[in-house]
């Protein structure tokens, strides 16, 4: 297979994550995360990311076709996303596996939280927002910190932190306890459909 067959769609969550859809998997063992070029050692693809120049990469996550990356750079995603776009290419067209499968010793904390997290999210909380017309994006989980983005009918709604206050947390509350916050990275303010607008004074 040649690397024109890889197609790559970048989707900025913010200045510091961009999510990259890739055509094909890319690691079919679960959730991987490599917090630093040591952790990277053994997977090209984690290896080629941490190398790109001036990127200033902090984290890969890789899960199914999707590779999510974390930079503390100032350099733009519009700058860094042709770099991602060809390391993931590079290392999906070479003879060697893209991502080693994890050591069964590795800590997997955060890892098996965001696998639980994200099935309950999926079997659960999007049924739950999508009667309302909205969707919820797991982002990440960080040291128990559960990072998610609203979209659809949930951005710029006047109700999306009671839905998440009373309806998502009590779900993990009561699924995922060792969850120790949420942290919602909606841009509410760009929301263009909002199913519920705050009554103004």
């Amino acid at each position: 297979m040649s690397s024109s067959d890889v197609r790559i769609t970048a989707e900025p969550i913010d200045d510091d994550r961009c999510k990259f859809l890739v055509s094909q998997p890319v690691h079919a063992g679960g959730v991987r995360r490599f917090a630093s070029v040591a952790e990277a050692a053994g997977s090209p693809l984690a290896a080629a990311i941490f190398a790109i120049p001036a990127a200033g990469v902090a984290e890969v996550i890789v899960s199914g076709n999707l590779v999510t990356v974390v930079k503390r750079g100032p350099t733009p995603w519009t700058a860094i996303g042709k770099s991602v776009g060809a390391a993931i290419r590079a290392t999906l067209t070479a003879d060697a596996p893209a991502v080693t499968p994890r050591e069964p010793a590795a800590s997997a904390d955060d890892d098996s939280l965001y696998e639980r997290v994200a099935h309950l999210f999926e079997t659960q909380v999007n049924p739950m927002v999508a009667r309302h017309g909205g969707a919820v994006e797991l982002i990440d989980v960080q040291d128990g910190v559960v990072m998610l983005r609203m979209g659809g009918g949930c951005q710029g709604c006047g109700m999306a932190d009671v839905t998440l206050r009373q309806g998502i947390e009590a779900m993990l509350r009561q699924h995922a306890p060792e969850v120790k916050g949420l942290v919602d990275v909606t841009d509410h303010s760009s929301g263009s459909n909002p199913y519920f607008a705050a009554a103004k004074k």
